[in-house]
């Protein structure tokens, strides 16, 4: 198998951006590739090791990087808990693609995910988990098997907020639905770690933000996410939870202009009887679209000129500066262009109102400002008074007249609507909140980071002792 491939100085063969086929009788062919020069390919060499485990569309290889794992998908698509079984040719890279593009667009949102990068057409480079044996449902719409396990709920019955479910997988009993209750019961060791309450309500939190991200990416396209499964693991070498597991266009039914006849899932497939030649081409045009239109996602979003919205800082002086940098600082993080301009409104009132009426004058651009000045703080209520840009005040408090000083962002004259805070931080978080509404991509990174928020929360008070373990 191995002896057309390069191989390292130990006499090992080397995986470089290789190609890996899966033929009827399951054993695979690794051709070598060099990267060529091509963005988006994988460059670094590895061995590929030993089946660690096959399922129905996907077989998941070992390398000899620590705590890394090759996953390789199939062109095969199923249903019915494997009872229906195709050979689709191309899904694999339907399958890769579309997973990469989601995966990345979580990753850089700062959801953690066990993706890290794509190797070639049909695999991809992740990090080896315990897998827990559940799938995650996540409901925006009633329909499909919802409605049979709830009589009386109406199909197209919204959730808010989103429905969640929780399923064993066993695709001898077609995965059963447990309760939370049940979960909780069962105790799951994954690795060294148990399933506790805390990282059960991890999960689920995880689940509704990644389906909310997802969903909110889907929107820029007119298509309406309707819900979908997501499967987590525990990595091995940080014993973090992380989304696990592939996410293409298997995993969530997704509905162009919210309409139901338009569905472009999995959902074709099942409802086909028998799989006819036209029946297979225009599945395959359903996977390429959706494979398309999820790498334009993720183009729109990362592109370096595709920032869609900006802050701009107005200091009333350069000794602002370390106070600006740090609100700077934040709104890029959250994926937010940011400028700043040294002006005062009581030294330099013209050049205020010269800039503002540049910003004005550049519609396309969604912009938020934010006023710093000290003092007698002007700046702001100026700029609020002769804009309809959205103004945030964020005075650089300090000496024995902040507590004076302050009056001037709070106390403003009528028909003026500049808001006030007092740290960097919430200066930047105030500016993400007003122009994620126009930009996905900042809202994608706020929603993450309201949820690695919540998470270290919820971590940290699980690992408070209790009054009972500490009598033991």
């Amino acid at each position: 198998m191995t002896d057309h491939i390069p191989k390292l100085p130990s006499g090992e063969p080397i995986y470089k951006c290789a190609r890996v086929e899966m033929p009827n009788n399951g054993h695979p062919v690794t051709n070598f590739e060099t990267s060529g020069g091509r963005k988006k390919t994988c460059d670094e060499a590895f061995t590929l090791g030993e089946k660690m485990i096959e399922g129905k569309t996907k077989v998941v290889y070992g390398v000899n990087t620590p705590g890394k794992c090759l996953v390789v998908s199939k062109d095969i698509i199923t249903a019915g808990d494997g009872a229906k079984r195709d050979v689709m040719e191309g899904k694999a890279a339907f399958s890769t693609s579309t997973n990469g593009a989601l995966m990345q667009i979580l990753n850089h949102a700062g959801v953690k995910t066990s993706y890290i990068k794509k190797v070639n057409e049909t695999s991809y480079l992740a990090w080896r988990c315990h897998m827990i044996p559940i799938e995650w449902v996540i409901r925006r719409i009633a329909t499909g098997s919802y409605l049979k396990r709830n009589v009386g709920v109406a199909e197209g019955f919204k959730f808010f907020p989103p429905k969640l479910e929780t399923f064993y997988k066993d695709d001898e009993n077609h995965d059963p639905q447990w309760s939370r209750e049940a979960l909780e019961q069962a105790k799951l060791k994954l690795g060294e770690t148990t399933l506790t309450p805390a990282l059960i309500d991890v999960v689920e939190r995880m689940s509704v933000v990644i389906f909310e991200i997802l969903e909110r990416s889907w929107r820029t396209k007119d298509v309406s996410l309707v819900d979908m499964k997501l499967e987590f693991g525990i990595r091995e070498d940080t014993g973090e939870v992380v989304l696990s597991d592939v996410i293409d266009n298997d995993s969530w039914r997704i509905w162009p202009s919210g309409d139901k006849r338009l569905m472009r899932d999995k959902q074709v497939y099942r409802n086909m009887e028998k799989l006819t030649t036209d029946g297979l081409a225009n599945l395959k045009k359903n996977y390429q679209w959706v494979a398309d239109r999820t790498e334009e996602i993720w183009n729109e979003m990362s592109g370096e000129n595709n920032h869609k919205s900006r802050v701009v800082i107005f200091m009333g002086s350069s000794s602002d500066m370390q106070h600006c940098e740090k609100i700077a600082s934040l709104c890029r993080e959250m994926g937010i262009v940011c400028d700043m301009h040294i002006s005062s409104a009581h030294k330099s009132t013209q050049q205020v109102l010269k800039l503002v009426a540049k910003l004005e004058s550049e519609l396309h651009i969604p912009t938020c400002i934010i006023a710093v000045a000290g003092r007698s703080n002007g700046l702001g209520p100026v700029i609020s008074g002769n804009t309809n840009m959205p103004v945030i005040n964020c005075p650089p408090l300090s000496g024995t007249y902040a507590s004076q000083d302050i009056w001037s962002s709070l106390r403003l004259p009528s028909g003026l609507g500049c808001a006030t805070v007092i740290t960097p931080d919430a200066a930047a978080h105030s500016a993400a909140q007003i122009l994620c509404q126009q930009d996905v991509g900042v809202w994608c990174k706020l929603r993450a980071r309201q949820l690695t928020t919540w998470v270290n929360l919820v971590l940290q008070d699980s690992n408070i002792p209790s009054s009972s373990s500490q009598s033991q």
